[in-house]
């Protein structure tokens, strides 16, 4: 079993692998006790969205046997997030990311990576 950031980290590779845009881990463990690390990313479209979300959850079945505990956002692809306890994930279509800007709600959670290539 990963340990949370180290989920977080495999979680931003598998979105980098697929093209996801301006990849953040936040470690937000001392603002919550909802999680440990968001992971948020942003793709071009909708079918991005729903098609990286899709590969972090087959991927971490294949890898790790791990499920997502809540899945929200699949039919419109805008934003999908995917939880799994003590990471949770942020797949947005760009204009929603900008619009909603949930980085500026957790400004006092620690980067742990930002973009490209982790």
């Amino acid at each position: 079993m990963m340990k949370p950031k180290e989920l977080a980290l495999r979680i931003a590779e598998i979105l980098d692998e697929k093209k996801g845009e301006n990849i953040i881990v936040l470690d937000v463990a001392h603002l919550t006790s909802v999680t440990d690390y968001f992971v948020i990313c942003s793709a071009r479209n909708t079918i991005q969205v729903g098609t990286m979300a899709e590969d972090v959850e087959e991927k971490l079945m294949a890898e790790e046997q791990l499920e997502a505990r809540r899945k929200e956002g699949y039919r419109d692809s805008r934003w999908v997030v995917l939880d799994y306890a003590s990471v949770i994930v942020h797949v947005f279509h760009e204009q929603e990311r900008e619009y909603y800007n949930i980085e500026r709600l957790w400004m006092d959670g620690s980067n742990v990576i930002r973009q490209q290539s982790v």
